[in-house]
C-alpha cells in the first residue's frame, strides 16, 4: 500500500524533532505534527529558560562576592520585566531555528491537534494523513494535585511568564523543577518556603548528596519545611493563604506546584487504536520503542521512563536507526545517565548511588570523598561548600556512581561519565593528572576510602 509519509511523528519537541529530521535524512518522507510550540517543553518552558533564569539568579551573589576581589558595583532593583522578555526572545529564536532545522530537512510540518483515527492514518482537523509508521513523542505535561483552591496555584508552565515577580514565593515538591525553581526565586530576591511531603527532597538521588544540598539552601535562607503537604489555598486580594497538615498557615504572593508530570496521551486516540498505557497514562513500548501496536512507536517523556531531553533525543535517533537504515538496531542504555539539577549549588551525577550501590553489591563497595569550600570563597568568605563523591566495585575497581554539588558540577560530571561509559577504574582516575587549581581535580586526587 502507498503512504503519504513513511513516519508521521505526534509532537515536535526535542526527540520528535531528532527523530523526524534524523529519519529524513535517512531518505523517509516525514510529517510532524504540533499543537502548541516548536521544541517541546525543554527549549520553550522547561531546561533552557530554567537555566537562564538560574543563570539571573546568581548575579546578587556574584556582585557581593566581587567587593573581596576589590570591585564594587553600584547595587539597583532587579528587573524582572527585562529578564522574563529577554528570555522570551532568546526562546523565539530557538524556536525559529527549530523551524529551520525541519524545513532543511525536508520534515513536513503540520500544526493542529493530531489524533490516530486507526494505526495508519492521523487526522488534523478535517485533514487526514496515511502514513506506514506513527511516533508518539508528545511529551509530559504539569500537574496540580486536586486539593480545595488548586486553581490559585501556578505550575512551571506559567513561571516563565509571571506579569509581576513575587515578594515572598512558595514552591511545593522536591524534585528537580520545585528544587531548582527555589532557589531561582531566592536568588532573585523572593522570600522563598519550599516544602516536600516526604522528609528528605530530591528523592533517589545519593542520600548524602540530598542532605548536602538541603544545607546548602538552609544557608541561602530558603525555608525548608519537610514532612509537609498543602491541605488548602485561598486568595486575598493578590495574596494566597495555605492551611497546612501541620497546623500551620502561610500567607505568600505565589504558590508553584512542582509535584510531577504526567504524559500527555489524553485526546490523542490511543486507546482506540488499542496503544497499551500504564496507570500513569505513560505509553507502554519494549526495548525498540515499539508500542501494542506494532507500527506505532513513542519515545521520550512520554514512555514514562527517564524524563530528561537529552534521553529522549538518543531514543529520537534509535526510531531514525531501527526504522529507515540496514544497521543493527539500537535502544538507549539507561544505567549510566549523567544529570544535573540547578540548584544553588548545582548538583552533577552519575552512576549508582552509595545506597543503591551497597543493595546490588553488598560490601563490595568502597566510598571515595571531599568535602571543601571552593577557592573563590576562600576570599569572600561565603559559607558555601562542595562535595564530591566516588563508588567503587572493589573487586574489579570499577567506578560505578560519581556525585558532586558544587559550582559547575553538571560541567564536570559530563566529563567522568565518559569516563565510566568507557568503564574506567579508580586505578584509572589515579593515574589522570588533575588541572590545578580547580575543583575537578579532586576526582583524581581521592586516594583513601573513607567507608567499606
Amino acid at each position: 500500500m502507498s503512504y503519504d509519509y513513511d513516519l508521521f511523528v505526534i509532537g515536535a519537541g526535542s526527540g520528535g524533532v531528532r527523530a523526524a529530521r534524523m529519519s529524513a535524512g535517512n531518505g523517509a518522507r516525514v510529517a510532524v505534527a504540533e499543537g502548541t510550540y516548536l521544541g517541546g517543553t525543554c527549549v520553550n518552558v522547561g531546561c533552557v529558560p530554567k537555566k537562564l533564569f538560574v543563570y539571573g539568579s546568581h548575579f546578587a551573589e556574584d556582585a557581593e562576592d566581587a567587593r573581596a576581589y576589590g570591585w564594587d558595583f553600584e547595587g539597583g532593583p532587579f528587573d524582572w520585566p527585562r529578564l522574563r522578555d529577554n528570555k522570551t526572545r532568546e526562546i523565539e529564536r530557538l524556536n525559529g531555528i527549530y523551524r529551520n532545522l525541519l524545513d532543511g530537512a525536508g520534515v513536513d510540518i503540520k500544526w493542529g491537534r493530531a489524533v490516530l483515527e486507526d494505526p495508519h492514518h492521523v487526522r488534523i482537523g478535517d485533514e487526514i494523513f496515511s502514513t506506514a509508521s506513527v511516533l508518539i513523542a508528545t511529551g509530559s505535561w504539569p500537574t496540580v494535585p486536586d486539593l480545595p483552591g488548586r486553581e490559585h496555584a501556578i505550575t512551571s508552565n506559567e513561571a516563565f511568564y509571571l506579569e509581576r515577580f513575587p515578594e515572598r514565593a512558595v514552591v511545593v515538591g522536591g524534585g528537580y523543577i520545585g528544587v531548582e525553581f527555589a532557589g531561582i526565586f531566592a536568588g532573585l530576591g523572593a522570600r522563598t518556603t519550599l516544602i516536600y511531603r516526604g522528609a528528605m527532597f530530591l528523592r533517589g538521588f545519593d542520600d548524602e548528596i540530598r542532605e548536602f544540598v538541603a544545607a546548602e539552601l538552609d544557608k541561602k535562607g530558603i525555608d525548608l519545611r519537610f514532612s509537609t503537604q498543602v491541605e488548602s489555598i485561598a486568595a486575598h486580594g493578590d495574596a494566597r493563604h495555605l492551611e497546612l497538615d501541620s497546623g500551620a498557615t502561610l500567607d505568600t504572593d505565589l504558590v508553584l506546584y512542582a509535584t510531577g508530570r504526567t504524559p500527555n496521551t489524553r485526546g490523542l486516540g490511543l486507546e482506540t487504536v488499542g496503544v497499551a498505557l500504564n496507570e500513569r497514562g505513560g505509553v507502554l513500548v519494549d526495548e525498540f520503542y515499539r508500542t501494542s501496536v506494532g507500527n506505532v512507536y513513542a519515545i521520550g517523556d512520554v514512555i514514562d521512563r527517564e524524563q530528561l531531553t537529552p534521553v529522549a533525543i538518543a531514543e529520537g535517533m534509535c526510531i531514525a536507526n531501527n526504522l529507515f537504515t540496514d544497521k543493527p538496531k539500537r535502544t538507549v542504555d539507561y544505567d549510566l545517565i549523567p544529570t544535573a539539577v540547578f540548584c544553588q549549588p548545582n548538583i552533577g551525577t552519575v552512576g549508582l548511588t552509595e545506597a543503591a550501590a551497597r543493595e546490588r553489591f553488598g560490601s563490595d563497595v568502597d566510598v571515595f570523598g571531599a568535602d571543601f569550600k571552593p577557592m573563590k570563597h576562600t576570599l569572600t568568605g561565603r559559607d558555601e561548600r562542595t562535595l564530591m563523591k566516588l563508588v567503587v566495585r572493589r573487586s574489579d575497581d570499577r567506578v560505578i556512581g560519581a556525585h558532586m554539588v558544587g559550582p559547575e558540577a553538571g560541567e564536570i560530571i559530563q566529563g567522568l561519565a565518559v569516563a565510566m561509559t568507557a568503564g574506567a577504574t579508580k586505578e584509572q582516575f589515579d593515574r589522570t593528572i588533575g588541572i590545578h587549581p580547580t575543583a575537578a581535580e579532586e576526582f583524581v586526587t581521592m586516594r583513601q576510602p573513607r567507608s567499606r
